[in-house]
């Protein structure tokens, strides 16, 4: 696949807007991701630099899209499977060669009306950030050659949270918003229970996690993006969200 300059988005709804989603193939090709291949020793040399600084970085498989296209309410991509140490620089680049990262946020809502988010914990990639529990797609998300997003949405909630995404009601609607190369996919997720039990299910959980990513559960009742370290996605979402009509 040719590499993307960044002008082949500009026929995308505009950069931050939410739009609502009524498709998405996300297709998983064979081979090395372009930008990988091309900054293979920059990559190389950052990861040394990033491992280095946090020990507990783990380089794990994850899908990087190198085609996407939105239109008419759908979106559909060609990935690669490639390393997290290749997303690390990639993510640092102003305008990257090539490459799209789309990923799913799963919206908790308890029944009093809050989002439930995840505070980050500090020996993680994103230390200290507050989001809604999420992760980019990998292997485990593949079937037959394309990604399940919504599968990778409830693993990635059920593993830091505890929470059971098939116990509440999914959102009819999907919506998604792109911040430059980077595509958001979000769905609310509407529970019976209050954000105070939410948050004491997410705290049970964390005594039992293999994985200790999360230093705590945070209930959101206001669209402020000061309150909290948020993620540029949250804020966009937080946004849309609270400042919906009633």
């Amino acid at each position: 696949m040719n590499a993307i300059t960044v002008t082949d988005h500009l026929d995308w709804p505009p950069y931050g807007t939410v739009f609502p989603v009524s498709r998405i193939d996300l297709r998983v090709g064979e081979g090395e991701h372009p930008f990988r291949r091309a900054e293979a020793a920059a990559v190389a040399e950052n990861w040394q630099r990033e491992h280095a600084a946090n020990p507990a970085l783990y380089d794990g498989e994850m899908i990087l899209q190198q085609r996407l296209r939105i239109g008419d309410g759908e979106i559909s991509a060609d990935g690669f499977l490639t390393r997290f140490s290749t997303f690390l620089w990639w993510r640092k680049q102003a305008v990257p060669g090539s490459g799209y990262h789309l990923f799913g946020l799963p919206v908790p809502v308890s029944s009093d009306g809050a989002i439930i988010a995840i505070r980050m914990a500090a020996h993680t990639a994103n230390g200290g950030e507050v989001y809604c529990a999420a992760g980019s797609l990998d292997r485990s998300d593949i079937v037959d050659g394309r990604c399940d997003l919504f599968a990778n949405m409830a693993r990635e909630v059920a593993e830091e949270t505890g929470l059971d995404l098939g116990h509440a009601r999914a959102d009819d609607n999907v919506h998604a918003f792109h911040l430059d190369r980077r595509v958001t996919v979000f769905r609310l997720y509407h529970f019976d229970l209050t954000a105070e039990e939410m948050l004491e299910r997410i705290a049970a959980h964390m005594l039992v996690a293999e994985e200790q990513e999360i230093d705590g559960g945070v209930a959101i009742r206001s669209g402020d993006p000061a309150i909290h370290a948020y993620s540029p996605a949250m804020r966009t979402m937080l946004g849309w969200y609270f400042g919906r009509p009633d």
